[in-house]
Parts: C-alpha cells; sequence; structure tokens
C-alpha cells in the first residue's frame, strides 16, 4: 500500500500514525516515512517566522534517510581489521549483521515517524488555516521534533552510523555516497564553530564529493571507485566519531581539538596514497569510452564540473597554506597552475557559449589539470618543482589561452590583450608611486625570487624613469602648445604603465621577460630621445586658462534674486557696519550657487550706493595682469573708456587709483577670485583712512580671505530652498504668470532635483521652455546629466577642476565611485585615497593628516560639502552636488580614470578598455567571475548594491582580477565564510568584506595589506597568528553599521614572544578577554596605535572573577590619543598623559575612580556612556580636567552633580542624554567663557531648568554665542 505523496495532490493526507508503525514493522526498506517527512517539513519551511526550525528538521531529515539507505546498502568490509580502530572488536559475536543493520534502520525510521505524529496537527491546522500556525502547540512539537533529532544524532548516528560506514564497505552506489557527504556538511554548519576549522572540513569533504560526482559523469564505473568511495565514507565515519552534537564552550573546545588532529593524521588529501588514489581515478576516468563530453556537459544539472573545479582551486590554497617553507619559485609555479585552474572556472561559466568541440576539450583540459595538481608531491614541494610539472602546466598555460581568447570574443571588452589604457589625473604623480615601489623592490630579494628576472633590469628601468621623470617636470606647462612634447609625454607614460603592469604581474607568477626587456629598450630610447626634443622645442607657452564666457555671467546677473533676503541684509549689515579699518567681506560657494548675482545686488542696493563715495568693481578671473585690474577699477568709478588707460603704465593707473580713493569712503568689488594675486596686485593702491572702506569678492575658495585678513569671516552662501528653487523656475517659464495646475507636480519636482542651485534651475529652465510639456516628466529622470551638457555648466565646472592642483584632481574624481546623493564617511574616503597612493607624505605629518588637509582643499574650493562635525574639529562625512558628481563620472571616463557601472550587464559595456578602477552600482545582477574576464587588468573594485541580497553560490564564485589594490566588498554578504581568492591577491592595500566571522591564516600572503575592514556579524572577528606578519598593516576595523554594540578583533595570544610588532597599526578595534596579562601581550606588539577601540569578549574567561578590581594598563601607549572602552566590568584603568578623547561604557566604576581621568592633562572629549560610573554623586575636585572641550554623560544614573569654574574652563560643548535621576547641572557652568552648546535629551525638566538659568547668566555676561538644544523632556 502506497502512502499518498505531495507531488500527487495539492493538499495531501496523513496515513495515520498507527499506519505507519505497521508499515514500519512490515517493511523495514521503506523510504516513505522520510519523504513524507520532507514533504512536510518542505511545507511548514515556508512559515516566515518558524521556517528557520522547519529548515533545521528538514536537514536531519535528509540525513536519516541518506543515513537509512547507506546502512541497508552497504557490503561487509573483507580486510576488516585494517580499517578498523585498533580497541574495535567484531561485534558479530554478538549478532548476525544483518540484523545489526536492520535494527539500525529501524530505529532511524521510528525517529521519522515519530517526528511526522509531533508534526502532524500543526501542518494540519497550518493547511487548512491560510497558512497559519498557532505557535504554542507548534513550538511544543519543535521542541519534542529536536530532541528526538538529539538522540538520533548522539547514539544512531554517532556511534551506530559511524561505526558502520568505517567498519562496511561502500554500496555500489556514488550518488548515495555524495549524498552521505552534503548531508554531513549541512550538520557540521550547525554544530561547528565558524572558522578556519570548519572552511578546511568543508573544503575536504566537497572535494571528495565533487571528485566522484566529476568522475561518475565521465563514466567510470562504480567497481573502479571502491578505493575512493570507501575513503570518502571512512572519513566521514571517523569524523563524525568524534563531533559533539550539543555541548558547551569548554566541550567545544576539546572537540575541535580532536578534529584538527584527526584532519593531520585520518583526512589530509595531501597525504601520497589518497592522492594516488585520486590520480588513479582521474586516469580511468579518461580512458572511458562515452559520447561526447559536450553531451556530458548537457546533462550536467548539479554543475558538477564547475564544483569540482572550484574544490581543485581550494585545495591549492591548502597546500600554499600547508607549507610555509617551500621555496619561492614553487610558490610561484604553483600560483600559476592555480591561475590556470581559475581560468577553467570563468571557462565553465560560459559552457553556453562554446562550441561541441571545446567543450570536449574543457573535460579533457580539467582532467589533466586535476591529475597534474594531485601529482605534487611534499618532497617537491619543499625541494622543487620537476621539470616535467614546469612543463605541464606551460603546456596547460598555452592550451587555456586559446581557449580563453575564444569565449572573450563575445565580450565587447576583451581578456587581457585589448587596448592599453591609463588614468590621465596627475600622471606625474602616479610616476612617482610607481618610482617608489620599484625602489622598494630593489631594496628587497623579492625581486630575484618571485619575478623570475634579475633585479639589475629592475634598476635600470628605475633609472632611466628617473631621468625622464625630471624631463617631463620641465615640459609640464609647454606640452599642451605643442604636439610633439605631448606625444612625447604619451610615450613615456605608456610606457611607465607597461613597465608597472608587467612587473605586477610577474610578483603573481606571470613569466614575462620577453616583454618587459621591449618596454625596457623603450624606455632607454625614449631616455636617449629626450635631451634632442627638447633642444628642438625651446619655445616657452604661458599658461592657457578656461574662461566662462560673457553671456554665462549675462545669464546670472540678469536674473532677479529669489528669496535670500536674508543673505542680503546680512551682506548689507557688514558692508555698512562695523569696524572702521578697511575691511574685507568674502562671498564664497560652490559654482553656479549664485555669489556675483547676490554680490550685485548688494553691490547696486541703494542703502549701499549712499553710504560709500567712490564705487568700483572688476572682474579677476583665473589669470589677471595688474594693468588689466586697475584699467577696469578706473573705468567702473569714473566711467570713462578703457581706451583712455589702456596706453599709460601700471604705476601711473596705481597712482590714479590711490588718488581717487583717498580720503573717501569706497567699496570695491572683485569678482571670481581665485587667489591671493590679485590681491598682492592691488593692495598698495588701496588707502585705509579708517572711514569704513569695504573690499566685497566673490570666490570659489573658503579661506582666501584669511591670506590677506587673518580675523575675516567668510560669508558661506547657502543654497535656494525647494520653495525657492520652485519659485525662481516659475519666474523664468512663466513671467509673472502662474505655473498650470497639470505641471506644478513634475515642475515642483524638478525643480527639488536642481538641490538648491540658481545655476542648474536657469539652464534647466531654458530647456523646459523648448520642451514638450508632456515630456517633462522624461527631464525630471536625466536632469544632472542634460544640465551638464550644457556648455555655461560644463564651462564653469571644467574651470574649477583645471585649476585644481595636480594631486587634487584624482582626489576629486574619486568621488565618482560613489552613488549620487552619497553621504561619504570621511574616514573612509581618506583611507582609499592612501590606498590608492594619491596622497604624498608631508614632511612632519602622517600620510593620513596629509590626506585630511587633501579633503578640506576640496573643501575650500566649494567643491566638495563637509557634513557633520566630529566632537573636536574635522568632517565626519561629506558629499557633492549632484551636478559636480555628475562632472566627476563623465571626467573620469573621459581620462580613463574610473568606470562607474550602474547596471550589470557584460554584454552592453561601453567604456575604456582595461579600466584602472572599477565600481558597480547594482550588486543585484553582478556575477563576479565575469569581471576577471572582462577587466583582467583592474587595480581597484568598488561595489555597491542590496546588501540583503543573497545570491547563488555560482554568481558569487569569487575570480578576481589578480593585480587588485583595493577591493571594497562591504555590499556583498559572505555568509562567514571568508573568500579565499582573495588571499591571492598579492598587491592589495585596501581589504573591505561583510559578512565573515574569522580571517584566515593565508591572509599573511598579502604582505602589502594596510587596511583590513570587516563588518562583523557577530560580536568578534578571529585573527589567525600569522597577522603579525603583515609588517604593513595600518588600520585594522571590526565595524557594526546597523547597530550601536561595537564589535572587535581577536588577536591570537601564543607565542608572542616572538612575533613580529605591527609597527604601523594605527587604528584597532580590539575584543579582548580582559585579564591583564592578555592585554599586555597584545598591546607591547602595537607600539604606534593611535586610535584603539576595545571591547570585552563576550566569550572571555572572565566571569567568576568579575568585579575583581583588575588593574587595565594602556598608558603604555605612547602615541595613543583616542580610546574607546566598552565593558570590563570593575576593572581600573591606567591611561597615558597624551590621550586626548577617551568614551567610557559599561564599566560600572564608582565615581570616585573618575579622578584618575580628571589628572589626564590634554585630555579634550570624554563621553561617560551606559553605566560607565555607578553612585548617586559625582564630585568633580578642583584642577580636574584642564584641557575638556566637549562632555558627553549618557544613561547614567546619578542625582547630584557637583563641580569648580576650573574643571570647565576649556568646555565648548555639554550633552546630556538619558540621565534621567539627574537634579541639575552645575551652576559654576554659568562662569564658563568658551561654552557655545549645550544638548539636553529625555532629561528631568529641572535639568532643563538649570541649563535655561545658565544660558541666562551667559547672555548677562555678553556671551550671545551659547546655544541650548532641548530634546524630548519626558
Amino acid at each position: 500500500m502506497e502512502i499518498p505523496s505531495s507531488s500527487n495532490a495539492n493538499c495531501f493526507d496523513f496515513a495515520s500514525y498507527d499506519y505507519l508503525q505497521s508499515h514500519l514493522v512490515s517493511s523495514s526498506t521503506s523510504t516513505s516515512c522520510f519523504d513524507l517527512a520532507l514533504d512536510t517539513l518542505a511545507e511548514l519551511e515556508k512559515e516566515p517566522y518558524y521556517g528557520w526550525y522547519f529548515k533545521y528538521l528538514k536537514e536531519k531529515a535528509r540525513l536519516m534517510k541518506t543515513c537509512f539507505l547507506y546502512v541497508k546498502k552497504c557490503r561487509r568490509r573483507r580486510n576488516h581489521e585494517a580499517l578498523l580502530e585498533p580497541d574495535r572488536e567484531d561485534r558479530c559475536n554478538i549478532m548476525s549483521e544483518n540484523l545489526r543493520r536492520s535494527i539500525i534502520c529501524f530505529r532511524i525510521q521510528e525517529v521519522a515517524i515519530r517526528m511526522i505524529h509531533d508534526l502532524q496537527p500543526a501542518y494540519f491546522q497550518y493547511i487548512h488555516s491560510g497558512r497559519y500556525l498557532d505557535y504554542a502547540n507548534i513550538e511544543s512539537a519543535i521542541t519534542r521534533s529536536k530532541e528526538k533529532i538529539k538522540m538520533f544524532l548522539e547514539t544512531d548516528l554517532k556511534k551506530s552510523c559511524a561505526a558502520i560506514f568505517i567498519d562496511y564497505y561502500a554500496p555500489g552506489d556514488p550518488r548515495l555516497v555524495m549524498d552521505l557527504i552534503m548531508c554531513l556538511l549541512e550538520t557540521l554548519d550547525w554544530n561547528l564553530r565558524v572558522g578556519e576549522l570548519r572552511e578546511t572540513i568543508r573544503n575536504r569533504l566537497k572535494l571528495l564529493r565533487n571528485l566522484i560526482g566529476f568522475v561518475t559523469m565521465q563514466g567510470l564505473e562504480c567497481s573502479q571507485l571502491t578505493d575512493l568511495l570507501t575513503y570518502t565514507v571512512v572519513a566521514a565515519g571517523r569524523l563524525i566519531s568524534v563531533c559533539l552534537f550539543y555541548h558547551d564552550q569548554q566541550v567545544a573546545n576539546r572537540m575541535e581539538s580532536e578534529i584538527y588532529q584527526l584532519m593531520h593524521e585520518k583526512i589530509n588529501l595531501l597525504d601520497l596514497q589518497v592522492r594516488e588514489t585520486f590520480v588513479h581515478v582521474l586516469t580511468a576516468s579518461k580512458k572511458q569510452p562515452r559520447p561526447s563530453y559536450a553531451l556530458a556537459l548537457q546533462k550536467n544539472e548539479d554543475r558538477v564540473v564547475g564544483q569540482f573545479v572550484g574544490s581543485l582551486r581550494d585545495y591549492l590554497m591548502d597546500l600554499l597554506g600547508s607549507y610555509a617553507s617551500f621555496q619561492v619559485p614553487v610558490k610561484g609555479q604553483i600560483l600559476r597552475l592555480h591561475e590556470e585552474i581559475r581560468c577553467l572556472g570563468i571557462l565553465l561559466k560560459q559552457e553556453e557559449k562554446l562550441a561541441d568541440e571545446m567543450k570536449d576539450l574543457i573535460g579533457a583540459v580539467v582532467s589533466d589539470a586535476a591529475i597534474l595538481t594531485f601529482s605534487l608531491s611534499v618532497n617537491e614541494i619543499k625541494e622543487g618543482l620537476p621539470k616535467e610539472i614546469d612543463l605541464a602546466v606551460f603546456h596547460l598555460h598555452k592550451v587555456l589561452k586559446y581557449m580563453v581568447a575564444e569565449v572573450a570574443h563575445n565580450y565587447p571588452l576583451k581578456s587581457p590583450y585589448s587596448s592599453f589604457n591609463y588614468p590621465r589625473p596627475n600622471e606625474l604623480g602616479c610616476m612617482d608611486s610607481f618610482l617608489e615601489n620599484l625602489k622598494e623592490l630593489v631594496r628587497c630579494d623579492e625581486a630575484d625570487d618571485s619575478i623570475g628576472f634579475q633585479q639589475d633590469r629592475i634598476e635600470m628601468i628605475q633609472k632611466d624613469l628617473v631621468i625622464l621623470r625630471s624631463f617631463l617636470k620641465n615640459i609640464k606647462e609647454q606640452r599642451h602648445q605643442n604636439g610633439k612634447l605631448q606625444a612625447f609625454w604619451s610615450h613615456v607614460m605608456e610606457a611607465a604603465y607597461k613597465a608597472e603592469l608587467l612587473i605586477d604581474l610577474a610578483l603573481v607568477g606571470d613569466k614575462c621577460e620577453d616583454s618587459l626587456d621591449a618596454v625596457s629598450r623603450d624606455i632607454n630610447l625614449l631616455k636617449i630621445d629626450a635631451p634632442e626634443i627638447h633642444n628642438g622645442q625651446t619655445q616657452r607657452v604661458n599658461k592657457t586658462s578656461l574662461h566662462i564666457p560673457s553671456q554665462l555671467a549675462a545669464a546670472m546677473h540678469d536674473e532677479d534674486l529669489v528669496g535670500l533676503d536674508d543673505e542680503v541684509k546680512t551682506i548689507t549689515h557688514r558692508l555698512t557696519r562695523g569696524s572702521k579699518q578697511l575691511d574685507v567681506v568674502p562671498i564664497v560657494g560652490m559654482p553656479g550657487l549664485g555669489k556675483t548675482t547676490l554680490a550685485l545686488k548688494v553691490y547696486n542696493a541703494p542703502s549701499v550706493r549712499s553710504h560709500f563715495h567712490v564705487h568700483g568693481w572688476c572682474r579677476v578671473s583665473q589669470t589677471c595682469s595688474k594693468h588689466s585690474l586697475l584699467v577696469q577699477l578706473l573705468c567702473s568709478v569714473d566711467s570713462r573708456s578703457p581706451d583712455e588707460y589702456l596706453k599709460e603704465d601700471e604705476n601711473n593707473l596705481a597712482n590714479k587709483l590711490r588718488q581717487v580713493l583717498l580720503r573717501s569712503r569706497y567699496l570695491l568689488f572683485l569678482d571670481d577670485l581665485w587667489n591671493v594675486e590679485a590681491w598682492d596686485l592691488l593692495e598698495k593702491s588701496l588707502p585705509n583712512d579708517a572711514n569704513g572702506s569695504r573690499i566685497l569678492f566673490t570666490s570659489r575658495y573658503q579661506n582666501l580671505s584669511l591670506h590677506f585678513k587673518p580675523n575675516s569671516e567668510p560669508h558661506h552662501l547657502r543654497h535656494l530652498t525647494d520653495e525657492e528653487s520652485w519659485t525662481l523656475l516659475q519666474r523664468k517659464l512663466f513671467g509673472m504668470e502662474d505655473c498650470p495646475p497639470a505641471l506644478s507636480e513634475v515642475g515642483s519636482q524638478i525643480a527639488k532635483l536642481c538641490q538648491g542651485l540658481p545655476l542648474a534651475v536657469v539652464l534647466i529652465a531654458g530647456i523646459l521652455a523648448t520642451t514638450a510639456r508632456d515630456s517633462w516628466l522624461e527631464v525630471a529622470k536625466s536632469l544632472s546629466s542634460i544640465v551638464l551638457e550644457d556648455e555655461y555648466c560644463m564651462k564653469a565646472l571644467e574651470l574649477s577642476y583645471s585649476h585644481l592642483p595636480n594631486y587634487l584632481k584624482p582626489c576629486l574624481l574619486y568621488f565618482a565611485a560613489f552613488k549620487e546623493d552619497e553621504v561619504i564617511n570621511v574616514r573612509r574616503l581618506l583611507r582609499l585615497w592612501v590606498s590608492e597612493r594619491f596622497v604624498q607624505q608631508a614632511e612632519g605629518k602622517r600620510v593620513e593628516e596629509a590626506a585630511y588637509d587633501y579633503f578640506m582643499a576640496l573643501v575650500n574650493r566649494s567643491l566638495v560639502m563637509g557634513v557633520g562635525q566630529r566632537t573636536v574639529g574635522g568632517a565626519k562625512a561629506c558629499l557633492l552636488h549632484d551636478l559636480v558628481h555628475e562632472f566627476c563620472v563623465k571626467k573620469a571616463k573621459e581620462e580613463s580614470f574610473l568606470y562607474a557601472i550602474h547596471t550589470w550587464n557584460p554584454l552592453g559595456l561601453t567604456g575604456p578598455s582595461n579600466p584602472h578602477r572599477i565600481c558597480v552600482h547594482n550588486t543585484r545582477e553582478l556575477k563576479i567571475w565575469e569581471l576577471t574576464l572582462i577587466f583582467p587588468n583592474l587595480r581597484s573594485l568598488i561595489l555597491f548594491g542590496h546588501v540583503h541580497i543573497e545570491h547563488e553560490e555560482e554568481d558569487l564564485d569569487i575570480l578576481l582580477p589578480k593585480l587588485l589594490r583595493v577591493l571594497d566588498f562591504r555590499n556583498l554578504k559572505f555568509c562567514y565564510s571568508f573568500p579565499m581568492e582573495v588571499v591571492l591577491l598579492v598587491h592589495l592595500r585596501y581589504l573591505a568584506l561583510r559578512g565573515v566571522t574569522y580571517i584566515p591564516s593565508a591572509i599573511a600572503n598579502l604582505s602589502r595589506l594596510e587596511t583590513l575592514i570587516v563588518e562583523v556579524q557577530g560580536f568578534s572577528c578571529e585573527l589567525p597568528s600569522t597577522i603579525w606578519n603583515i609588517k604593513t598593516l595600518s588600520h585594522l576595523l571590526a565595524i557594526n553599521y546597523h547597530g550601536v554594540w561595537p564589535r572587535g578583533f581577536i588577536f591570537p595570544v601564543e607565542n608572542l614572544e616572538v612575533s613580529p610588532d605591527l609597527d604601523r597599526l594605527d587604528t584597532l578595534n580590539l575584543a579582548v578577554d580582559p585579564s591583564p596579562q592578555s592585554l599586555q601581550k597584545i598591546l607591547r606588539k602595537l607600539p604606534s596605535i593611535r586610535r584603539l577601540k576595545c571591547m570585552e569578549h563576550p566569550g572571555g574567561s572572565r566571569e567568576a572573577t568579575r568585579n575583581c578590581n583588575e588593574i587595565l594598563e594602556f598608558d603604555s601607549l605612547s602615541q595613543l590619543e583616542s580610546l574607546y572602552l566598552y565593558g570590563f566590568h570593575g576593572c581600573g584603568f591606567k591611561f597615558p598623559l597624551n590621550l586626548k578623547k577617551l568614551a567610557l561604557s559599561y564599566n560600572c566604576q564608582p565615581w570616585s575612580e573618575i579622578s584618575t581621568i580628571g589628572k589626564l592633562p590634554n585630555l579634550e572629549v570624554l563621553k561617560l556612556l551606559d553605566h560607565s560610573f555607578v553612585g548617586e554623586e559625582w564630585v568633580m575636585k578642583e584642577g580636574e580636567f584642564p584641557n575638556l572641550r566637549v562632555l558627553k554623560l549618557s544613561r547614567l544614573k546619578f542625582r547630584n552633580w557637583t563641580a569648580f569654574s576650573d574643571n570647565f574652563s576649556r568646555l565648548v560643548k555639554l550633552v546630556l542624554h538619558r540621565c534621567k535621576e539627574l537634579e541639575k547641572v552645575p551652576s559654576c557652568l554659568g562662569e564658563c567663557e568658551t561654552l557655545e552648546m549645550i544638548v539636553v535629551e529625555n532629561c528631568p525638566e529641572s535639568v532643563v531648568d538649570s541649563v535655561k538659568q545658565i544660558q541666562q547668566e551667559q547672555m548677562d555676561m555678553g556671551n550671545e554665542v551659547l546655544k541650548i538644544e532641548i530634546h524630548s523632556i519626558p
């Protein structure tokens, strides 16, 4: 009698439990109960809340079914004693083999039937009630089912089944063995901690499974698979026998130790006998008569071949990580083999594009690559590979090169052999970076060992490029006006970039001696030609610059000023009031903001005209002469024709202007000031008669006035509001008439998209005026691009860009990598700049400080907007106006600097061939493996997208361009596992990942890594002991962007005495066992730390010794400036005297201990958060906190706060947050002359009253600067 299946009915009916029980007795061979359980759980798994639990039960039901079938079908091992554990005795003396196996099968079936019985009521209720579960009943059913699963795992699986796996021959069914391994992998995922051990087990078991699948697909008969199947199942049995499926932390540590030993001794796939078994089945599979491999690929529904190729890559990674002592040339050969297998993976992704003959060739090549991989012996690895291995790798390379070329024609951007492009912004800076890298190679032995050619060749290239670099510097200005010099410049830069490419390729195992010889000869010939070219092109060419057409100025000047009445009033006030001394009033802002329009409005205002006796103006622009400026000013002052002044010399003109201005109250308007040169030219002609004269000027540079008036305050012109933008747009389109109602909504939307930029509003109005009204919505969708196509707008932005120093141009264009309207973390941006080598270290400054100077230079030029301030100076984040961002995107593409891809469609890409930098803005559609085929020489890759998207494993297969220096994968989730392909990227300087919980030992292969950022899923991320070998590390950040709890890296503390220091580590997020010994061991290895976040590791060993008054010492960190401590309940601390910023959470110290902090002489920022101190009263002592500028108190349960005025002698900002028992703030705050802001949030009314009293006292003292913010008074 058959039990109905879910595949036969929409809502299948259960057989009764009694029927199942009787059926079990009568048919011990039936799998119906397992099928029924799987069907049931598949339905229940769809339930959103409890689906996770049902998925767990379904995986265990699948494991039970597989074990049942295996036990039923397996055969007794003939050489029984050979593979049994020493203490195992023959159980056949107790019962017959068949009876023993039948009893095991019976018990497994019984577990499945009882689980069905437990879930049956919940299932019926779920099906018949519109997919609704009774949570009380279902929790009880799940609990009972989990108990039965526990019994199965700890008895039937761990003891009975494991013994069968070890003692019996595998059945002649490769698919059953593959299913067993798959089920075991799922079970281990639940029972082993995420980490390198789990990944090692997974990779080895997957290799066994995928090898069985591959040779079976090739047609190998089961009789030839006996040794492989037996080894695989015995490995599974041994692993199960030591696994503990329900355990605490201590037991887990013991279990992992046993598994480590087992993996080394019994499941070591590098063992000679195991590898011989692999080679034997692969060789036999090649000899099988079978239909074409193309047909086999078509039947390859489970992607067996691709999975096997992936396992070969993992095997080689295991090989590289297992023998750290083998010779560097051998490592290069293994990397080369890994590269060829990587190419196979790419080809398999393209199987639908391949002809049948090519598919047949792939089959043969996969077998050859596998045989070659498993032929590598330990002795050869240690001593050097034989020539036949090297020849085999070379042959494999030739075949794959041909096959890749066949596939590459399917893409618009082809392979490594497409046309060469190099980024053009700051070309000399890029050459300087390359020369520094060459110096480093010359200094070390790496060149001789891993590049494969002699250092003298690198030295020759370096010396020739140094000479050419000097020559290029001399012709930097001339080349723009001389075709021959420009052509020579381009040839030198292209040769330098080619040399860099070839040397970097050699470092990852590519042999390219001939190509580098050719480039070296080209560079030498260019060096020889340089003097002759220079002597023949001696004419000097003055620097030219772009000018905004006069029509643009007129278009802007004629506009009625919409809104900004407050701005007019402020500027007028500064011009007509205040000091009697000559003063400057700068109006600063980004291009197109309306600076000139506002200045002219004020300049021509009747109140201003009547206040000053003399008025004059001139337009300065980028290039100006003293003669031109004086003529413009004199003509505007006395309304004479320029012809009357043009023939006079500068001295006469300067004297005439001085005479006109002398003893008069004058107003001069200097429009579009770019540098201090114009002021220097005019300064001596501007008398200061202490009569209130003023100089009004506009500029894109925010701090320009400080160069000639140190105390001047620039007026930052604000953007229009959305309402003001809409008013301006209506005025331009409809004059005094009203906007038609049908256009009101879309018109308002377009105005909002202009983001308050008057120039954008005016230009889009001109476009809309000639656009059909039913097409306005299309204009709104592409507003930035449309406006940027306008000549005026493009010229304005081009002018700002062209005036940038060369070293700032790549920094600005790098914003094209980010999404439009994205608020960008400044520190992240600066770390990327440093990793890209845009920033050159200035004398006496750290490179991070120099990078921040670069950032502020862009802010001061009004190209970048700062968003938010850090507690002590500096911008926290930044963004770009849409027009500036769009300009950066276009310019970056035009200059072959960076290519932004907004939708991943490899067949529709239109951009530079082989770009250096790529950012992909929609990772939902991305297949990462295609990147390698399309962009083989990529240096930087940043991915944006939907972080919640879980990609299919085959789509997310990490086949990465091997020359990457910057890799930001924070918008892709890796589900705990580290993408091992990353550790082969030896040039990597910046790595950001999301979702991993451990870092593998092979990370040490990234010897140039400077920044490692991990968005951690749990509380911490484990580091391997090899992390101490990466001497270049500067930043180790474990981040939790979606929550408030901090995250940290766990450092290994074993054998630290012999580990090198991380001398360059500047920033660290640390999770640590809070014993003083552990902490001190780690801190001694980090002498240069400046910013440290330190959290108590939740899994630490201090639970039994809490509140033991331990002292954690940080005072040895002489460079430490910023420290955040989270946890460490009851611990005391010793801090370094140089500390500037301190934050504490959940420390629970008594207030009496805060004097340790109060004595820190350089402390500027203090944040006491979340029960950092406990007690009713905080009494500050006289003289404490002498330099404190910012104080934040959050979630502290204290009532009274007593202080002295000298505790707040430099306080600027006070923040009180959720201090619900505090009665008032100290009254002496009213005497603090430096106080600028008090923020109160969710505090008692009495606190608010005391703060308002402080504000009143400050006002009585004449301090109108103090602002108070009150939020959510309870």
